[in-house]
């Protein structure tokens, strides 16, 4: 483990004193040592990509055996970008940087803002999502290949709806590779179709796939029986970590109106430990107020759109060096970008 963790960092492209966002091609010594790690001998790695959610798996189970399988933090494109040449590999991303002597905004003077953004509704509710996202991914017995993924449902007037997934283009960090203009996916030129699928007309009066309220008390409610399903009108308060994993299965089913935002920011707001950390600019290059808690060995990160408080990302990182798995403080284990 620490010879093949040695060949992936010094794979990694990114100086430690480069930019933030500064993910690209390996150069010719690096794409060497990546390449002298594939191949070495073995019998053939049997990859599971990870995060594709669907229904109802809880997301915090996802995370969690990530994190007790992480063995690698590298981005490969060459199984899925075919072409004349062999595509140049990337290295996993880096987390996520708070701009130094931003004013970190409160999760109160927030929820002033994105109730005043939501005055007159618009925009508004809208059933499916558009979401780019990236995680450590689990192999049986070598470091892994895992691709960033972007993914957009969308649901049509008869309850049936489909289901696009590509492969992004690191190359182009933060450049969307989907567009949806006028309601209908479609992929421009540097996506590779991962998979294409229509689902049949579905019904269910429970979340995340029922239409969720506008009010913080009863977003609360809902939010609940997504993190704790089965269970029946459970009065305990939800924990961060329960907070973070329901919101992201809804914004998997929802892209939130204006008013849904506003009474977010206000449950978020009385989260325990949610504590505001300043400016950030996100995957997709747009700037936003993150907010961080602390649960374990794992840093979680919401950024959150500063006019409006609508949820434009989270990400996880490790806080600290765990050699038994390879990983070090700051490899980040996951991310989601929400795009409207």
């Amino acid at each position: 483990m620490p010879d093949e963790l040695e060949l992936l960092r010094r794979a990694d492209p990114v100086p430690a004193d480069g930019p933030p966002f500064g993910d690209g091609p390996l150069d010719h010594g690096a794409e060497r040592h990546l390449q002298r790690l594939l191949r070495e001998e073995g019998p053939r790695r049997r990859v599971r990509l990870l995060p594709r959610p669907h229904g109802r798996t809880p997301r915090a189970r996802l995370v969690w055996s990530i994190a007790a399988t992480a063995v690698v933090l590298v981005t490969v494109l060459t199984a899925l970008l075919g072409g004349a040449s062999t595509p140049a590999a990337v290295a996993a991303p880096r987390p996520l940087a708070v701009h130094a002597h931003s004013t970190p905004v409160s999760l109160r003077d927030m929820t002033a803002l994105a109730d005043a953004a939501a005055a007159d509704g618009a925009p508004g509710l809208r059933k499916g999502t558009h979401v780019q996202v990236w995680a450590l991914g689990m192999s049986d017995d070598k470091p892994p290949v895992t691709l960033p993924e972007e993914r957009v449902v969308r649901w049509r007037a008869d309850a049936s709806h489909t289901e696009l997934v590509v492969a992004t283009d690191p190359r182009s960090p933060g450049r969307p590779v989907l567009t949806d203009e006028g309601g209908a996916p479609r992929l421009v030129a540097d996506g590779h179709v991962l998979s294409r699928t229509s689902y049949p007309p579905s019904w269910s009066d429970a979340p995340p796939e029922a239409p969720p309220p506008h009010t913080a008390a009863a977003l609360r409610a809902y939010l609940t029986e997504v993190a704790r399903p089965g269970v029946h009108r459970d009065p305990a308060a939800l924990s961060t970590a329960e907070l973070f994993d329901a919101v992201g299965e809804l914004l998997d089913h929802w892209t939130l109106g204006a008013r849904e935002s506003a009474a977010l920011v206000r449950v978020f707001a009385q989260a325990h430990g949610l504590r505001p950390a300043g400016q950030v600019t996100d995957r997709l290059g747009r700037p936003g107020q993150a907010y961080v808690y602390d649960a374990g060995a794992v840093r979680h990160m919401l950024v959150l759109e500063p006019r409006t408080g609508r949820v434009l990302g989270m990400e996880a990182t490790f806080l600290r060096n765990d050699p038994e798995y390879g990983v070090k403080a700051g490899d980040v284990m996951g991310y989601s970008a929400w795009m409207r």
